[in-house]
């Protein structure tokens, strides 16, 4: 495993180079190079406010195209993982990294936004008073200055993706609905739309089923069963009936590192799982 991950770090740390026409090229700066590995890393990550390890040497690797599911108790680390991923909160030691060449701690939370990771968090945050078609629309990758965005006329293929979008989030009869009139379950579908508008690699889900109803729950795991593939999802939940559901592999943090990783029967097996978490 030492070897495994030594040889990782090597591949992500050098050069990397493309074979192109019989030649090579060198990967353009800012370019997301999933090739030789995962497409998220983070190595012996320590962050720590007033003397409290929030993240103790965390190492965690996400696949390109997987659906993870990271558990763990209150005061795991979990969110502080995620803040240290979307640049909210900078490490105190170890490196983070999107693919092999952009390493995260160097980068600002709206330069990581725009390199392709998205996050949703627990409480849905969409635009009231404004049409499922409207959110997406603002949600759309476009030149947000005050001047284009008031005379920008959407283009047919701008059109087409928000159609899209509305059939992979399950409101496509929902269009012209104002987010205010939405279920729980549907501004949270809403949410995630609006991430996948701006076409993420990566996407970081916190507590998805919250408050949701049986079937809104059913629903919320057929769409991020649909996303994995397409993208990267890092799902976060208390859930365990919605974790199995969705789940290839689970990771448990507690005390700030991995205390297990595995599938689910694996992981609700593990003695130190069931006497940290699932015993609770």
């Amino acid at each position: 495993m030492k070897a495994l991950d030594g040889l990782r770090a090597t591949m992500r740390r050098d050069r990397v180079f493309d074979v192109v026409n019989h030649g090579r090229r060198p990967v353009r700066p800012g370019e997301l190079d999933t090739r030789h590995g995962p497409i998220l890393y983070l190595e012996e990550v320590t962050v720590s406010f007033d003397g409290f390890k929030a993240l103790n040497d965390l190492t965690l690797y996400i696949d390109d195209g997987e659906l993870r599911c990271i558990i763990g108790p209150n005061g795991a680390g979990k969110t502080t993982m995620m803040d240290v991923i979307t640049g909210k909160t900078r490490p105190d030691t170890g490196t983070v990294y999107f693919g092999q060449t952009l390493d995260l701690t160097r980068m600002s939370e709206h330069e990581i936004a725009g390199a392709g990771i998205g996050r949703k968090f627990q409480k849905p945050t969409v635009f009231p008073e404004h049409s499922v078609f409207e959110n997406l629309e603002l949600a759309m990758q476009a030149d947000k200055r005050v001047w284009p965005t008031l005379v920008a006329r959407l283009s047919g293929e701008q059109g087409d993706r928000i159609d899209e979008v509305m059939h992979t989030i399950m409101l496509t009869e929902h269009g012209p609905t104002r987010a205010a009139q939405l279920s729980h379950g549907q501004k949270q579908w809403l949410e995630i739309g609006m991430l996948l508008m701006q076409n993420p690699r990566l996407l970081l889900v916190d507590e998805p089923v919250a408050g949701m109803t049986h079937q809104e729950i059913e629903r919320t795991a057929e769409l991020l069963n649909g996303l994995a593939g397409k993208h990267s999802v890092v799902v976060v939940e208390h859930d365990m009936e919605f974790v199995r559901s969705i789940a290839r592999t689970v990771t448990v943090l507690h005390e700030g590192h991995v205390l297990a990783e595995g599938d689910m029967d694996e992981v609700q097996n593990h003695p130190r799982v069931i006497e940290v978490y699932l015993g609770e």
